[in-house]
């Protein structure tokens, strides 16, 4: 008995709000307790909806209560605290802020386990007891605790709403079933759930359905970087190989050339030395006899003279060559011009074949390049295009807002401009394209071509299709065709007022489409897109035709 006391004055000197000890206690009109600072911020808060109310029993108070200390449990609390008492921690059955409380709960609230939908009542575990012992409360429905029990009462009858019209989609109470819904289709809030659980149950099944196609769809991506990764990594250890094997070939032939050269070096320098010791050897020799010469000239006695004058034979020239000619001399400047020459060959078939290596590494684009297969696919990508002023033919009109072109029978009055087109009834965008997008075209009567070109002043007298700069696709009254570098080609289109255009900038592909009730795929193009992509119109007769790129919803 002594412990129940002990614990009901702990309640009684506890506040509800932070579940601690009364500081500064203040009792309210209503007779609950709490600390000052506590039901303070707890009013503040209710300032905005001017109504003050207690946080135990709800009742409301207006105006907001004068709050003075209660002496006496401040005087209580002291006490206790001298005698070592504490206030109880909060268990986890009490209801914090966060919780539904208890509705029968007096005091300080319990947390409520179960909320009953035909009593509108939240019950602690020991106020739901009766809820299984009763049997007219067996009956009753219950819930996981829920604040939102008064969204189930009508607010203009004040009764539990248990019907629902599916005329107005919204649930009702049976007073407005006869009243302000009369006549609509009604059904009873049971059998409409259980409408909306196969609509739930069939949507939950397309949603998870979908979930797992997502998860093989990301399988099927981790696989793909798995490859790419692999893929990559085969193509630089092998890129590797074969650099490695040029460069020790270039290596093999630079220490080729090298030893070459040593060697015809060592043996034409052993060459010149060999002539030139005899050379030196024949400078000796005539030295010698210019000496005896010399001195045959200065004998006095005529026939000494003719007696010891040499034959013709000793006076002749060298008898290994005549003079050298160092013009004539051939020395290794021709092997330095081959090598050069060597080396601007290669210098060209790398920067050519370069080109064409960096485009395939740039060209890979695994799933991510994969065309859209249907028409909501394809909308992912929808960009809006207007159409430039600048480069409009002054036979042709524009309107909404430089969506649509009209072929006029009298010249339009615009200014002069570079990039206006003269000699043909056509007009660019003004936004330029990359990446992926898709657009549509609205065509009229007559004849019209949809373009993407590049935006180039060079080509502002030549027709769409007739240049390398712009890929032209031809509708006309019994035929259609694809026209790109002056060359056409024809294909089977069907019979429909609009026509859509998908753009992978990166992948160089152009896919054309008859839009209607189905998609219908008409034409693809593979090309290498070098700049950004301008959307081009050109018309044919008669005057009146229009093309009018659509904004799509």
């Amino acid at each position: 008995m002594a412990d129940k006391g002990v614990q009901l004055d702990l309640d009684t000197i506890s506040c509800s709000i932070c579940l601690d000890l009364l500081k500064d206690p203040v009792t309210i009109p209503c007779g609950h307790s709490y600390c000052m600072n506590c039901i303070k911020t707890h009013w503040d808060k209710e300032d905005e909806n001017q109504t003050h109310s207690c946080p135990q029993c709800r009742q409301s108070f207006t105006p907001r209560p004068v709050l003075v200390k209660n002496t006496m449990l401040a005087v209580l609390v002291e006490e206790l605290k001298k005698t070592g008492l504490q206030a109880a921690p909060a268990d986890l059955c009490y209801a914090g802020a966060e919780d539904v409380a208890c509705d029968v709960c007096t005091g300080r609230k319990l947390k409520a386990v179960k909320s009953c939908l035909v009593c509108l009542i939240s019950y602690c575990e020991k106020h739901l007891q009766p809820h299984f012992d009763v049997a007219q409360l067996k009956k009753h429905k219950l819930v996981e605790p829920s604040e939102k029990l008064h969204e189930n009462i009508c607010s203009r009858h004040d009764e539990v709403m248990k019907m629902f019209c599916r005329t107005d989609q919204q649930c009702i109470c049976y007073l407005c079933s006869v009243d302000e819904h009369k006549g609509h289709d009604t059904v009873s809030a049971a059998a409409a759930r259980t409408e909306r659980q196969r609509e739930l149950e069939v949507s939950r099944q397309n949603i998870q359905q979908r979930i797992q196609d997502r998860e093989e769809d990301v399988k099927v991506l981790q696989q793909e970087v798995e490859a790419i990764n692999g893929s990559a990594d085969k193509a630089v250890e092998d890129s590797e190989k074969i650099f490695t094997e040029l460069i020790r070939l270039m290596e093999k032939r630079r220490s080729d050339v090298k030893q070459q050269v040593r060697s015809q070096q060592e043996t034409e320098v052993s060459r010149v030395k060999e002539l030139q010791e005899k050379l030196e050897q024949e400078i000796t020799e005539l030295k010698r006899k210019d000496a005896e010469l010399k001195k045959l000239s200065h004998t006095e006695d005529h026939n000494q003279f003719l007696h010891n004058y040499p034959s013709p034979s000793c006076l002749t020239g060298s008898k290994y060559f005549s003079k050298i000619n160092p013009n004539c001399l051939k020395y290794f400047e021709d092997v330095t011009a081959a090598v050069s020459e060597v080396r601007n060959k290669l210098e060209d078939v790398l920067r050519e074949t370069w080109t064409n290596i960096s485009l395939k590494v740039t060209k890979v684009d695994v799933l991510l390049s994969q065309e859209p297969m249907t028409r909501a696919g394809l909308l992912e990508y929808k960009c809006k295009i207007t159409l430039d002023p600048n480069t409009v033919n002054t036979c042709l009109s524009l309107s909404k807002e430089n969506r649509e072109v009209t072929f006029m029978n009298t010249e339009q009055s615009y200014s002069s401009h570079p990039d206006r087109f003269t000699n043909n009834l056509q007009v660019l965008s003004r936004e330029s394209l990359t990446g992926r997008c898709y657009w549509e075209v609205e065509k009229g009567q007559g004849g019209v071509s949809v373009v993407v070109a590049y935006k180039d002043s060079d080509t502002v007298n030549e027709r769409f299709g007739d240049n390398t700069k712009s890929w032209a696709f031809g509708f006309y009254k019994n035929r259609s065709e694809y026209r790109h570098n002056n060359q056409t080609t024809p294909f089977n289109a069907t019979q429909s007022s609009r026509v859509g255009m998908y753009l992978d900038h990166s992948a160089g592909r152009l896919s054309f489409y008859s839009v209607s009730d189905t998609m219908t795929h008409l034409f693809r193009v593979q090309a290498t897109f070098t700049q950004p992509l301008h959307v081009g119109l050109l018309l044919y007769g008669p005057v009146g035709n229009t093309a009018e790129l659509c904004e799509i919803e």
